[in-house]
């Protein structure tokens, strides 16, 4: 069966983010980081969303969503490491709960297994210790 791609390119820079071949980030902006932050999540997604089309409309919308949305997680929880601004973060926060639910909602409607919790690393950097680099989120 044919695969569904919604996105053909990715970006080098990202590609290798996602794989953990970039470089390290301590190096670079706040904002550099954070845009190779998000980079690497989008890419993350747009490769997950790419399925071979089960011939169940259900199962494959819920395969491509479900990266979709932890997608937003990601870009969210990179927001959450970087924004210094209490209403992004207020919002980034509430995008991660709301993504959470539909994720929960679509497994459920199609019988699969609600995913492992796991606490989110979103502390910012400390302005006392700029450029030292949070841990890595892997999304699942």
């Amino acid at each position: 069966m044919p695969t569904i791609s919604l996105r053909k390119s990715v970006a080098p820079l990202a590609a290798l983010a996602v794989l953990g071949l970039a470089a390290p980030l301590a190096a670079s902006t706040p904002s550099e980081q954070f845009m190779a932050e998000n980079d690497a999540a989008m890419a993350h997604m747009h490769a997950a969303m790419e399925i071979t089309p089960t011939g169940d409309i259900d199962r494959d919308f819920v395969a491509m969503m479900i990266p979709h949305h932890q997608g937003g997680i990601d870009m969210a929880v990179a927001v959450l490491r970087h924004s210094r601004n209490d209403q992004i973060r207020r919002l980034a926060q509430e995008i991660i709960v709301e993504q959470q639910q539909e994720i929960a909602a679509l497994r459920l409607a199609v019988g699969q297994p609600l995913p492992v919790a796991y606490p989110a690393p979103t502390n910012p950097p400390s302005p006392a210790q700029p450029g030292v680099p949070s841990a890595h989120h892997h999304g699942g």
